[in-house]
């Protein structure tokens, strides 16, 4: 049965054309992302803080589709490469792409897509789901920063310093991003 995707909640809403509307959403996630990169506390075990960063990843991944998603996230590492305070803590420079926390800020892009791969597939549709979309993409997230934070400390501890103390924040901001997601299907498509 070829069921057609569903529909991002953005495109649900009715911005599905391109041009103006799409350049601004893209710039809106990004904006968004770099919002909460502000949102920092240092860790005194790891190079790598925690950031309310991949809340920003899960809500436009999940509202944005995987293009758009994925073009947010690639202009917010751009934009923090080339010098825009958009990194954790008002940092930026292309020395964060390549240090102890450059593959999380590229797995940001990664999972922004898969998520809203996954939101396009529906699976953006209910809590458990939506829980699950988010598992993926914090997996993809912290993955990707482990990966190359072991290039810098040794992979024992980059499983320690760069996995193991972010999961329970990273499950808090998964959980709060799972409960606003249905929330707002249910104000701006009443019909859902």
């Amino acid at each position: 049965m070829n069921r057609p995707l569903a529909l991002t909640l953005t495109a649900r809403i009715g911005l599905r054309s391109s041009g103006l509307p799409n350049i601004l959403l893209v710039a809106a996630g990004s904006l968004l992302v770099a919002g909460l990169a502000q949102i920092r506390i240092p860790l005194p075990f790891t190079p790598v803080p925690i950031t309310g960063q991949t809340l920003g990843v899960f809500l436009v991944g999940a509202t944005m589709g995987s293009s758009r998603a994925a073009l947010s996230l690639g202009l917010y590492l751009l934009a923090g490469s080339l010098g825009l305070p958009f990194f954790a803590g008002g940092a930026s420079g292309w020395n964060h792409v390549f240090g102890p926390t450059g593959g999380y800020l590229l797995g940001f892009i990664l999972a922004a897509y898969v998520v809203g791969h996954l939101a396009e597939r529906g699976w953006d549709r209910s809590i458990l789901r939506v829980a699950a979309m988010f598992a993926i993409g914090e997996a993809i997230i912290l993955g990707l920063g482990a990966l190359v934070l072991s290039r810098f400390i040794g992979l024992e501890k980059a499983w320690l310093g760069g996995i193991l103390p972010f999961l329970p924040g990273d499950a808090f901001k998964a959980l709060i991003a799972a409960l606003l997601l249905p929330t707002a299907h249910k104000i701006i498509d009443p019909q859902t």
